[in-house]
């Protein structure tokens, strides 16, 4: 029997290639909109907090701070914050604003802290980082919104249109069939996402290709393949990562009924909330099975 690999690393660090190339190539050549004084505040602000809560935690529960080593233990520690950072100066539009980057980044960093589930082995987090960050601005700062698709290939034209949501799809394809093994929740949630879309339109009377028009844009693809399928927000079992996109599609047409906007990040919330929930109370039905045996094995020993 091969012994299991734990791929999480170099997702993380190819993630962390891809979406700082897209960066760079973005603002040199493709023409994103959105100022580069964004990417740089939002890496400031995710490595800073990321390292300052990290030292506080680990101080907490007496064990040494995970950035502690070489150069390359601490490049390896900050790729997860890195990647949402720059995930949020990509698709929040402030307009010239910075704190709201600064905000989204904080809580994108704060909600792995607080948002924790304990379990017997070890904790983690449920909440999808940067979506949090993203959503929650769009809450408290109802005037920012998601970059629109033009402000990411304005130098673009013709057929060069195509380019940058190829390489997304491309890219990002390969990245979750080799590393987060999270096709199957893609998959998912792509095909509910339009199935969902073709049943508004037979109820409603939404027009389709009205309904199946977000499925176009930059932002929607970069949800796909970067936020929706991350890796230690998302179950693993093939059956558990369809329903997980089944159900984002579900919440995200349900949203949409009901005319919220921004639907795609609200809906990520809701469902990572509800798995969130659900961790909890298997957690505490661990504890208490965990109790009965130590009560066993204290009234044997007694006895």
């Amino acid at each position: 029997m091969k012994p299991k690999v734990d791929l999480r690393l170099p997702a993380l660090r190819r993630f962390a290639i891809a979406i700082t190339a897209l960066t760079v190539l973005g603002h040199s050549f493709l023409g994103f909109e959105q100022s580069v004084a964004h990417v740089f505040i939002a890496l400031l602000t995710g490595y800073t907090l990321e390292i300052l809560l990290e030292w506080i935690d680990a101080h907490a529960h007496g064990r040494k701070p995970r950035f502690i080593g070489d150069f390359k233990n601490l490049v390896d520690f900050l790729l997860p914050v890195h990647i949402g950072s720059l995930a949020v100066a990509m698709l929040l539009y402030p307009n010239e604003q910075l704190f709201p980057i600064s905000f989204a980044v904080s809580v994108l960093v704060g909600s792995k802290y607080i948002f924790r589930v304990h379990f017997e082995k070890g904790s983690r987090h449920f909440l999808n980082p940067s979506n949090t960050g993203i959503a929650t601005t769009l809450i408290v700062f109802p005037w920012v919104g998601i970059a629109p698709p033009y402000m990411f290939t304005e130098n673009l034209y013709g057929f060069a249109d195509w380019l940058l949501p190829l390489v997304i799809i491309i890219s990002g394809t390969f990245l979750n069939t080799r590393f987060t093994k999270r096709m199957p929740l893609i998959i998912a949630w792509l095909l509910a996402f339009a199935i969902f879309a073709f049943l508004r339109s037979l109820l409603f009377g939404t027009p389709l290709e009205i309904a199946l028009i977000p499925m176009s844009g930059t932002a929607f693809l970069l949800f796909t393949f970067y936020m929706i399928s991350d890796p230690g927000t998302t179950p693993f079992p093939a059956v558990k990562q369809a329903i997980f996109g089944i159900s984002v599609a579900l919440v995200y047409h349900l949203l949409v009924g009901f005319h919220i906007v921004f639907g795609l990040f609200f809906a990520l919330v809701i469902v990572c909330s509800i798995r969130g929930m659900m961790m909890y109370w298997r957690a505490s039905q661990e504890k208490n099975i965990s109790r009965e045996k130590l009560q066993v094995i204290s009234e044997e020993a007694s006895s």
